[in-house]
């Protein structure tokens, strides 16, 4: 299906290279706008110089709150980009079915709109939300300048030791916390067995698990000539 739109050739949007499978990126390139696919530490759509959009799906949206991820991205946002912007993508009634305590949910929305000054825009569907990234690419006056920049790194000491940790599956801000309070360190956290992680308030077996796995895991980096002498050894 295509957008009904004209050709938008001379537009760029710049795409989170994770967002492929949503096919929101090949709805903006069936109008032809030119789409850059990247890894972005930051955001899933570059619209702009100074706007990034970070998308969420209802059900995305509810775990990125529930983990704490949520505001720790924005945090992130606010430092980084002038005119940040949450979508939120979805069927707002799932809510409903998702969680028992919506009020949370609005909770937290509350938070990103007022505290962190963040706008947070509904859509129906990814067609609808290529539509919006569409119109926010074709907005006149957009000020010139690189759209990919160097992402400030915080000199806060908590702050990066909070992030270390928001990295890990399953870990936001709020479990980050837990585990410095427990640990003391991000190195003894990350250094922490399975049945140690369990023991961190709420973290729970299948997350300490999935910690664990994707510590331990060989990476697909690592170089053949490197494997030979690490199994040789």
């Amino acid at each position: 299906m295509k957008l009904d739109l004209v050709k938008l050739e001379n537009l760029r949007i710049v795409v989170d290279e994770r967002e492929r499978k949503s096919g929101i990126p090949d709805l903006l390139k069936s109008v032809g706008l030119n789409v850059e696919m990247k890894t972005l530490p930051i955001g899933d759509y570059i619209v702009a110089p100074e706007t990034v959009v970070e998308r969420k799906s209802i059900r995305d949206l509810l775990s990125s709150i529930f983990d704490g991820r949520l505001f720790d991205q924005c945090t992130r946002l606010k430092e980084n980009f002038e005119f940040p912007i949450v979508l939120m993508e979805g069927n707002v009634d799932e809510i409903e079915e998702i969680t028992e305590n919506p009020l949370v949910f609005y909770g937290a929305l509350s938070t990103v709109v007022i505290d962190f000054k963040i706008p947070i825009i509904p859509t129906p569907s990814a067609f609808h939300t290529a539509k919006l990234l569409v119109s926010m690419c074709s907005r006149k006056g957009i000020p010139k300048g690189p759209f990919l920049k160097k992402i400030r790194k915080s000199n806060d000491l908590e702050k990066q030791q909070l992030s270390t940790l928001c990295s890990l599956p399953g870990v936001g801000e709020k479990f980050a916390i837990r585990m410095l309070e427990k640990f003391g360190s991000p190195l003894k956290a990350l250094n922490a067995s399975t049945s140690e992680l369990v023991k961190v308030e709420g973290l729970g077996e299948a997350r300490s698990k999935k910690i664990r796995k994707m510590l331990e895991s060989e990476s697909k980096l690592l170089k053949k000539s490197n494997q030979k002498t690490l199994h040789d050894s």
